[in-house]
């Protein structure tokens, strides 16, 4: 075994940073409460994800609505008289409007796809209101640890799929299929609503759709050139000069003043 090869093994190994290293503090102290990020909210039960929003992801609502699993008036109904106390989710069990597995497995679509942009890499700060709940209320908490993995694996498909992140944010463009080419009948409806004008998310919003679903997608038909991809934004080729260089005295201006001088002189 050479030097190297011995530091190696010595060395623990490294581990992943964390998406969140507040999300695994509040896990650790079973926090309860509302976890702000730029991109979205995340709220906690005893240290557990229970629920999830972000602007860019259609919410529970929307997915069950637009999807016409649940007439508009039904959800409506749910959270005009159990939003209050904070039980929408066993109100729409127990009144027959959807099924105990049915809601489960929509709550948690909508939880993974909101966390995965909440937890987006941002500027801004982030805040933990404690004792917040979410007016859905409790339907099937979610460890922070695997909300975090599912966010990390879904960053990672992504770019295994087309790595240019500049086509989730961009207005969706469509191109010709060449000849022979031929679309599932998903990206169909994908392609349909993109006008050059709406973008992933405003395209998952009026599908119906889990935004990160769209996203995918999108990458999917760029990688295959169904829809363009945006140039990256042009690099400043400008070099960036020391301080040193821009900061001239008036020391120094005298003294390549003395020096033109003295070079004018000498012609």
């Amino acid at each position: 075994m050479n030097a190297d090869t011995a530091a190696r093994a010595a060395s623990p190994a490294t581990t992943p940073s964390p998406v969140s290293p507040m999300l695994v503090r509040l896990a650790n102290e079973r926090a309860t409460g509302a976890l702000l990020r730029d991109h979205g909210t995340l709220y906690l039960s005893e240290g557990r994800v229970v629920h999830a929003e972000s602007p860019v992801a259609p919410g529970i609502d929307t997915l069950l609505t637009t999807g016409g699993r649940l007439p508009h008036e039904g959800w409506q109904r749910a959270v005009d008289e159990a939003g209050a106390r904070g039980e929408v989710g066993r109100f729409l069990v127990d009144s027959g409007g959807i099924g105990g597995g049915e809601l489960e497995i929509c709550h948690l679509g909508a939880l993974y796809d909101a966390a995965f942009f909440a937890l987006a890499p941002g500027s801004g700060p982030t805040r933990f209101r404690y004792g917040v709940a979410h007016w859905i209320g409790p339907v099937r908490p979610v460890p922070a640890a695997a909300v975090e993995r599912e966010t990390l694996r879904r960053r990672e498909l992504l770019d295994q799929v087309w790595p240019y992140p500049a086509v989730d944010t961009s207005p969706v463009v469509p191109r010709a299929p060449a000849p022979g080419q031929s679309v599932t009948h998903r990206q169909r409806a994908l392609l349909e609503l993109a006008d050059g004008v709406r973008t992933p998310a405003g395209i998952a919003w009026a599908l119906g759709r889990p935004a990160f679903h769209t996203l995918l997608e999108v990458r999917r038909l760029a990688a295959a050139g169904l829809v363009g991809t945006p140039p990256d934004p042009p690099r400043d080729a400008r070099p960036v000069l020391p301080g040193w260089i821009t900061e001239v005295s008036d020391s120094d201006i005298g003294l390549l003043r003395r020096l033109r001088d003295a070079l004018e002189a000498s012609l």
